[in-house]
């Protein structure tokens, strides 16, 4: 019996001692007037619940090029992939933990917003960057996401939309460079036994043909917003 008992807290210890596998986390971010225009943008990270290799990808979209143009009607667009550098310069806002089927969604997202398998037309108006990241808010859950006079101030717009769903994102706020810092290593996770998210894989598929999309030049510019 004391073997067995010794064998069982053996057991719990191991299971205890493990990390706890993560789901995707999605992360809303901001990037302010530098050395180039304001921006939006999301980063997924971490394990899909279904296992299998971690994600580390980020999607935005933008204009493929500054002009006039884009001041007075639908422009090329680009799903945009933001290099490591830009991202420490930009400004985490608030993160999501998500389902694998709201991963999926993310991913879909981005095939959708992109040339290669879907729309990619710019449109300062009603289809820039603010406009993707709004699109990604609703899909992972979030409300309170019609602000007309925010659409172009991606970090106002984000900020308001952390203020409507209070007890539902994790706030951040917080530098690139510093939150990056505090992230643990990804690792790669054990397949789940159930089959419930079969699509998964597919998925992850899909964000790694996107994550290798040619990614725009970011011209300098004034305050356009993205």
């Amino acid at each position: 019996m004391r073997l067995i008992k010794q064998f069982a807290a053996l057991l719990l210890l191991l299971f205890v001692a493990q990390p706890a596998q993560a789901a995707v986390t999605i992360t809303f971010w901001s990037h302010e007037l530098g050395n180039s225009f304001p921006h939006a943008f999301v980063t997924l990270r971490g394990v899909p619940d279904a296992g299998g290799a971690p994600v580390d990808v980020n999607y935005g979209f933008t204009a493929r090029t500054l002009s006039p143009a884009l001041l007075f009607g639908p422009v090329a667009g680009a799903l945009d992939v933001a290099t490591p550098s830009y991202i420490k310069g930009s400004n985490a806002q608030f993160s999501v933990v998500m389902t694998d089927a709201q991963y999926a969604a993310i991913v879909a997202l981005a095939a959708e917003w992109s040339g290669a398998t879907g729309s990619s037309e710019y449109r300062l108006g009603d289809r820039n960057c603010v406009h993707f990241v709004q699109e990604a808010a609703r899909r992972v859950g979030l409300t309170g996401l019609q602000h007309p006079k925010l659409m172009k101030k991606p970090r106002s717009f984000l900020k308001a939309v952390a203020s409507a769903n209070t007890g539902h994102v994790t706030l951040i706020n917080q530098h690139g460079k510093a939150h990056l810092e505090t992230l643990p290593p990804l690792t790669r996770a054990p397949a789940a036994l159930s089959t419930a998210t079969a699509g998964t894989p597919s998925s992850r598929q899909a964000a790694g043909s996107a994550t290798n999309a040619a990614r725009p030049t970011r011209p300098a510019a004034q305050a356009t917003a993205q």
